[in-house]
């Protein structure tokens, strides 16, 4: 790899990364009914998660998600 490229990628700080995707079956099956009935359209939940995988908020709106995300000074990315 590039020098240059390498120390560019040594520079990123992940920690103020957040990726935001779509929830998963898996997911949406394991959380509890009481705190779904809340939501009025199951499939608009997005999960936000650091760079570890590690959950930090499941939301109704992938906008909101994102502002979410911004609103604790993370840089949102959206994952598949």
């Amino acid at each position: 790899m590039n020098t240059n490229v390498d120390d560019l990628i040594n520079q990123i700080d992940a920690s103020k990364f957040a990726y935001v995707r779509a929830i998963e079956d898996e997911e949406l099956a394991a959380l509890p009914n009481e705190a779904l009935s809340a939501v009025s359209d199951l499939s608009s939940l997005y999960v936000v998660t650091n760079g570890e995988g590690e959950k930090l908020a499941i939301i109704e709106g992938r906008d909101e998600a994102f502002a979410a995300a911004a609103a604790h000074s993370l840089l949102p990315m959206s994952v598949h």
